[in-house]
């Protein structure tokens, strides 16, 4: 069935359970190195590995991040909670159990504004935000597109093993209708964005950082029971969450006309073909025979020190883009584009420093994310804001033009010094000299005579021709302004 086709004859509701990996120095549990790659194994203790008579130690750090999101949610912070074996067998779990929070997580309750790109706000609730810790990584080798089924053998790589996680639930996700798909999107880019702005996470999808687990269901009307949901793992990309979601929903729809019933069940999202397959039958909170874990204690964040936390939270990146939004006057798309670029932090600084936010935008945006491409760093390594507010204030001020700049640019990309430093050693700043520029010009007429005539003749486009030769006399450094009016007034003189 077509999409449109579905959510024209059933309401999809809508549930996400998003991980976010925590950017703790070392793993929740243990003292291992909580890095992204390395070799298979290395980032591992015995508590890592679940050997016996490791015991658990939990990581304070992980916790005062777990209260920074959950207030950022707008949760209560539980005044006590503790953590429980969540008991199933994988190969990645190395204890045959998961050390994660059921009923008692450290913050519940909580609502977010979702904006969606024309505006529009979709309030989701939270139910609840928990600590637990992550999974070791499966590699199945010799089968198919890296599944488990046709595989010859699996390796098991348990760096990953004991990273600190936080776990955030929704409630369902109720009238979204035919805007599903983007909802869903729109609510994990807002988490993303979140997470990056109380510095908890690197919040990389493409790493892994950020992953969500997208549960989807159907019903006849919004006043009938919810239906059977399924839940899609592991959805690590924007694009993708809105392709699982469309597929799902054509999928169900196709069950329920024939009159078939939805298995609940967790599926596969396939990025080659937007589609998602089973994986196996959805387990119940009762399937993992939770029980209190009793090598860890309760945790109970002291009052003040939540309060201290509340106090100290940043400016929520909803408010933070509507302000700017306001203040720099440019469109949602390109308020977008620069999150979604990462340099927010960088434009942001470089207007603060003198530079207009169309300019700011246009170095980072621009020249300097096509010199961190090429050279495979993050564009903050190549320039400061300082750097790139005073490269404007040069051309600004007419002593560079936008090809000199560039240079300059890649003289500081270089380390070579500030813009003005690179633009003295290089000798690049446009020629001040009238009597170089006339000469120039004069130069250029007395070689040009059609040109000239083209000009006198009224066809002032004529004038880029000379151009050339004036820029190569002046090695690229005349005003071309200067150099227009010079040429006008001795054609007319």
């Amino acid at each position: 069935m077509k999409y449109q086709d579905a959510v024209a004859k059933y309401d999809p509701v809508l549930g996400i359970e998003v991980h976010v990996e925590l950017g703790t120095a070392t793993k929740m549990f243990d003292a291992a190195p909580n890095t992204f790659g390395g070799g298979p194994n290395e980032n591992t203790t015995p508590a890592s590995l679940g050997l016996p008579g490791a015991l658990p130690s939990v990581n304070g750090k992980a916790v005062e991040y777990a209260v920074r999101i959950g207030l950022a949610l707008g949760c209560e912070i539980a005044e006590s909670c503790r953590f429980a074996r969540k008991n199933y067998f994988y190969p990645d779990v190395p204890k045959n159990f998961q050390t994660s929070q059921y009923d008692e997580p450290i913050a519940f309750d909580g609502q977010i504004d979702v904006e969606l790109e024309d505006g529009t706000i979709v309030p989701v609730q939270i139910e609840r935000a928990h600590m637990e810790e992550d999974a070791g990584k499966n590699t199945h080798v010799g089968g198919a597109a890296g599944r488990i089924h046709g595989a010859e053998h699996s390796l098991v790589d348990y760096n990953r093993a004991g990273v600190p996680l936080v776990e955030i639930v929704t409630r369902p996700i109720e009238g979204a209708g035919e805007r599903a798909p983007e909802v869903a999107a729109a609510y994990v880019r807002t988490l993303r964005d979140i997470f990056r702005a109380l510095d908890v996470s690197e919040a990389r999808m493409e790493q892994g950082n950020v992953r969500a687990d997208i549960n989807v269901s159907l019903r006849e009307s919004p006043d009938a029971p919810l239906g059977t949901r399924t839940e899609t793992k592991n959805v690590n990309s924007f694009r993708s969450i809105e392709r699982a979601v469309r597929f799902e929903v054509a999928r169900q729809a196709d069950v329920l006309d024939a009159g078939e019933a939805v298995v609940q069940e967790t599926r596969h999202f396939h990025e080659d073909t937007g589609g998602t397959s089973p994986g196996r039958p959805k387990s119940d909170a009762d399937d993992y025979r939770y029980f209190p874990e009793p090598d860890l204690v309760p945790v109970a964040p002291p009052r003040e020190w939540v309060e201290e936390i509340r106090a100290a939270l940043p400016e929520l990146p909803a408010a933070r883009r509507r302000r700017l939004l306001g203040e720099w006057g440019i469109g949602e798309l390109e308020m977008r584009d620069i999150i979604n670029a990462g340099l927010l932090d960088q434009v942001e600084a470089t207007v603060a420093a003198g530079a207009g936010p169309d300019a700011a935008r246009k170095w980072w945006m621009g020249e300097i994310a096509r010199l961190a491409k090429q050279s495979e760093v993050s564009p903050e390594a190549l320039a400061t804001p300082e750097a790139v507010a005073e490269l404007q204030q040069l051309v600004e001020a007419g002593k560079l033009n936008d090809k000199l700049a560039r240079k300059v640019l890649a003289g500081v990309a270089e380390g070579r010094g500030m813009p003005a430093e690179v633009m003295a050693a290089d000798g690049l700043e446009i020629v001040q000299d009238d009597g170089a520029l006339e000469a120039a010009v004069e130069a250029a007429l007395a070689d040009n005579p059609d040109v000239v005539e083209k000009i006198r003749g009224g066809k002032m486009q004529a004038i880029g021709a000379l151009m050339g030769p004036i820029m190569k006399a002046t090695r690229g450094q005349a005003d071309a302004g200067k150099a227009r009016e010079l040429i006008l007034a001795k054609i007319n003189g």
